[in-house]
């Protein structure tokens, strides 16, 4: 990855890899990630001829990191891409996003669609805020039955982050694993007790994994014992404040942009939803131009299966 600059957007500083001329496309990880998670994707599309802009989002890295649970809100945070696209592009940019980036990314899509003119989204779908917050719901399928979800464990302040910090390397490597299509089958739990630790159970990788060696986890190791789990752990400490935000708000809940999704079969996250994307986002994005299924791959979808999902998103790019 190139050095990073530093750009001031919504009243604080990302640091920021840019790079290439073009159409801008901005790419948004997830947890627990850094912009190093786009490491296999910025050549190919610069080659392919666009500008690529790839934040450490707040909370992560050396980008700025505020104290306040309510700093990272989806209100608060979709306003970050919206100043990166605005400092950096005087047409509309196209956004992407990964994990956590994804609901990010298709928010940041849904509220100012005069900024952005496409979106894309990898492992997470896009579901407009249905009746309840999803923690409201994780509490009654999880803890109201005495089971582990680890969303719920990141709620309360600090409890996870001592148990992620106390050794970083540990913590990513387990993390990483679990959640890949690496893993075997049950190498995330199903059968923890709600209070458990989020990483009792799971199963430390013997490294190079095919996508992950040991200087890629170090390079995480090293955002992550700068910026601390704080931040990134507030992103789940605000749904029911983004859920009353985007509930009320008047734009159209379905995205009009032109719109992908990518996800791996063997993707834990998919279990959340009660729907297939395949079903679930024809009813969701107006202008859907394709929904990849990548085969024997995990959560970490663009470093997983970096080929397949270059190709897909210059495809897709190339239809805008």
């Amino acid at each position: 990855m190139n050095d990073k600059t530093f750009i001031e957007t919504n009243g604080i500083r990302l640091a920021t890899r840019i790079e290439g001329d073009g159409p801008l496309v901005i790419l948004v990880h997830g947890f627990p990630e850094t912009a190093y998670s786009w490491r296999k994707q910025a050549s190919p599309l610069v080659e392919a001829g666009y500008r690529v802009c790839i934040p450490d989002v707040r909370g992560y890295g050396n980008s700025d990191a505020p104290e306040a649970v309510s700093a990272y809100a989806m209100e608060v945070m979709t306003r970050d891409f919206l100043g990166l696209a605005q400092a950096l592009s005087e047409v509309p940019a196209v956004i992407v996003g990964h994990d956590w980036g994804a609901p990010l990314a298709w928010n940041t899509a849904r509220l100012f669609p005069e900024q952005f003119r496409a979106v894309a989204g990898l492992s997470v779908p896009y579901a407009p805020p249905g009746d309840v917050a999803p923690i409201d719901l994780y509490h009654k399928l999880f803890t109201d039955k005495g089971r582990f979800f680890y969303q719920v464990y990141f709620q309360d302040e600090g409890v996870a982050e001592a148990e992620l910090e106390a050794d970083v390397e540990d913590s990513l490597a387990k993390f990483y694993y679990a959640w890949s299509g690496d893993c075997p089958p049950n190498g995330w739990p199903n059968d923890k007790a709600h209070g458990d630790p989020v990483l009792k159970g799971l199963p430390r990788p013997d490294l190079p994994l095919p996508w992950l060696t040991q200087d890629d986890l170090d390079r995480y190791a090293a955002d992550f014992r700068t910026s601390g789990f704080r931040g990134p752990l507030n992103r789940y400490r605000n749904q029911r404040e983004d859920h009353a935000f985007l509930k009320a708000h008047p734009s159209n809940p379905i995205i009009q942009q032109p719109s992908l999704f990518l996800y791996g079969d063997r993707d834990p996250v998919l279990t959340m939803f009660r729907t297939p994307p395949e079903d679930l986002l024809p009813k969701t994005l107006a202008d859907l131009r394709g929904v990849h299924r990548l085969p024997g791959v995990g959560h970490w979808t663009q470093q997983e299966a970096p080929e397949a999902v270059n190709k897909a998103l210059i495809d897709w790019l190339a239809t805008l």
